[in-house]
């Protein structure tokens, strides 16, 4: 096996579980976040003479799994929306009352975060990035992680409300 081959397998065994899970958090769905992952660490591999020379490895990848995310979400909120344009959604127009504590959980209201939201939140609190290092990752400046994090937090305790968001502690549930 190459110097190359073997840098890669030693990086994609320490960090494909990592990747899937921040997959799984963006898009609320585990079966898709292997894919995800999956497809980002073949990006990362096509890439990866400047990735290993990249100043933190992690960081390119994490943003590629959060740019097929967000890829991923758009393709299926069109598809939905055809969808609902032909009727073949029948009832699912209306939504059930937000603030119902026992249909909410950490996941759907992640899913109910705009994507860059749902993105600082996860990469701050799930894997305690700083704030430099998510404006890393998604290629913004860091007062716009600052207030996409603040309002994302925020809109997540109004999803959970009072009585779950206090029952809420870490981010263990959501894994």
């Amino acid at each position: 096996m190459s110097d190359d081959a073997a840098a890669f397998h030693a990086f994609f065994e320490r960090h494909h579980v990592e990747l899937s899970r921040l997959a799984c958090l963006l898009t609320g769905e585990a079966a898709v976040a292997d894919d995800l992952a999956a497809d980002a660490l073949t990006e990362v591999w096509r890439h990866w003479s400047r990735v290993q020379t990249a100043d933190d490895p992690v960081a390119y990848a994490r943003g590629i799994v959060t740019n097929l995310t967000r890829h991923w979400v758009r393709r299926r909120v069109r598809e939905r929306r055809g969808l609902l344009g032909l009727n073949l959604l029948a009832g699912t127009r209306g939504s059930p009352d937000p603030d119902v504590p026992a249909v909410l959980d950490v996941r759907s209201a992640l899913r109910r975060l705009p994507h860059r939201r749902r993105v600082c939140v996860v990469l701050r609190y799930a894997f305690d990035l700083s704030e430099r290092e998510v404006a890393q990752v998604l290629g913004i400046s860091v007062g716009a992680v600052k207030s996409q994090t603040s309002r994302g937090a925020r809109q997540l305790a109004e999803l959970l409300g009072p009585h779950e968001a206090s029952r809420f502690d870490g981010w263990e549930a959501a894994r």
